[in-house]
Parts: C-alpha cells; structure tokens; sequence
C-alpha cells in the first residue's frame, strides 16, 4: 500500500529509515493529473533504486502571470492509485506552506544561468527559476540517490542536469522517454484542454519535428526548416514561440555541424500551449 505524506518530519523519518537499511532512493517529481508517461518514470525510478517516491505539488513559482496555474488540473485520489499500480512506495504531497515557508514571494530563488534564457525561458521569463529553486527544495527533502524526469521537458531536463552538476548533488538524473499517443500527440496532462476539434490537429506538432529531422537529416538549412516547419504549423491554426534545432545542449548548431540534434516546438492551439522535442543524429 502507497504511504501519503504531507508533514516534512514524517517524510525524512521514512526516509531515514530506508537509507538506514541501505536502500536505494529512487524519486519522480511531477505536479500531478499523473498520465500513463507519469507512470512510466515510476516504472523506470524502480529498475534504478529499491524504494520509489514521487511527489505531486503544483509549483507557484513556475507559472507565469496569466498562465495557467488556478487551472491547472488536481487529482490527488486518482494520482494515488495510479502511482500505487505503478510501484510507487511514498508519495509526497506538501502544501505550499511546507515547501515555500515564508511565502513564495519571499523564499530563496535558484537561478541557472544561460540555458534558461533561450526557447522556453524566452517565451516564459522566470519559469526556470521557480524550477530549479522548487527541485532544489525537493531533493534536499528526498534525499534521493536517482531522479527521473521526463525527455518531452527537454530544456527542463537540460537546465536540472546542469543545476545538479555545478551544485554537485549526490544524485544521478536519469531521462525517462517520451510516450505518445497513437498519432504521435506527446502525452501531457495539458492534452485535456483541447476541444474535440483541436485534439486531432494538436497531432501536427509530432508531423513537424518528423519533417525538420528528415530535413535536416537530408542537408537542408536549418534556418529554411524551421522557417518552414512554423509555417505548417501556423496554417493548421497554431500561434507558434519557437520551431528550434539544436546541440543536445541547446547551442545553435553552425553550417558544417555534424552529430546529436533536437529539434523542439512550442505552439499554442487555441488556449492550450503544447511543447515536444524530438532526438536524431547528423551524420
């Protein structure tokens, strides 16, 4: 049976006890309404550690004004079962006095510099710094040994590889992969915002990251691609921030440039904003 927490106290003594025991710490950090790719990272956090927690706190500090944080779906009951079939040992619900004690205007803000001011934190000033101070938060209350985090995030997952280097966390980051739907649509709790007229076209997204890997991978300009891959995106009725190839660590790549890529989209269908990425290698 899943144990459910929310005081600080009983969460480090469960804690202790395990790492006492020698176990390994695995940890899924989510912000709930857990899907079937939520639910794979649980899967994956178990081949990596001997106990499984996974924490559902919708973060204050990462939603921008206007977005959509009063909105945002909470399933707490469903959450738990779902995490329960999953393998989940302990789940972590704090209240956002637990996790921002003097207020989430007042507490101590993480900034990763550089890869947070292009592609998202362009289009979302802020959002990685209520990120990286929230993960922060959370893994010094884990303590984990393993944290898995979700590849369709991919700046998200840059900017906490970089945030757990440079501050030398004692805990690897392992990359969960992408789960879809039947017609490439990545899954994503904000999938249930679509109207039912939106839902199939949402599935462009996937077809343009197709079409900017064959392209590139072909030897097109990459600025001709993107250019291009907005443009089919636009004419399906999307409002596009960005259609973006990159390095893995997202500096642009330079005329000549062979190995890994991602390309990634952010768009916005109707009041839902979609984001997804996809990895491929120029030879």
């Amino acid at each position: 049976m899943i144990a459910i927490v929310s005081e600080l106290a009983a969460l480090r003594a469960r804690i202790g006890e395990w790492k006492r025991g020698g176990m390994r710490i695995g940890f899924v950090p989510t912000m709930g309404n857990l899907h079937a790719g939520h639910h794979s990272l649980v899967e994956l956090a178990r081949r990596h550690a001997d106990r499984v927690v996974a924490s559902v706190f919708v973060n204050p500090t990462q939603f921008g004004p206007g977005e959509d944080f009063g909105r945002y779906p909470r399933t707490p009951e469903a959450d738990a079962s779902g995490l329960q079939a999953a393998g989940c040992d302990l789940l972590w619900m704090p209240s956002v006095e637990t996790m921002y004690p003097h207020g989430a205007q007042a507490t101590v803000q993480v900034h990763v510099p550089v890869i947070t001011e292009l592609l998202e934190g362009a289009h979302r000033p802020g959002h990685f710094d209520g990120v990286a101070t929230v993960v922060s938060r959370l893994f010094n209350q884990v303590q984990p040994d393993a944290a898995v985090f979700g590849r369709k995030d991919y700046q998200q997952l840059a900017v906490i590889r970089y945030l757990v280097g440079d501050l030398s966390f004692p805990i690897e980051i392992v990359a969960g992969p992408t789960l879809r739907e039947a017609d490439g649509l990545a899954m994503s709790s904000r999938n249930q915002y679509l109207s039912p007229g939106e839902r199939p076209v949402a599935a462009t997204i996937h077809q343009a990251l197709q079409y900017i890997k064959t392209r590139i991978t072909a030897g097109d300009a990459r600025a001709d691609v993107e250019a291009a891959a907005t443009r089919m995106l636009q004419e399906r009725g999307f409002d596009v921030d960005y259609a973006a190839v990159r390095h893995p660590d997202l500096r642009e790549p330079q005329e000549g440039d062979n190995g890994a890529r991602v390309a990634l989209v952010a768009a916005r269908l109707g009041q839902t904003r979609l984001i997804d990425n996809i990895e491929f290698d120029v030879d």
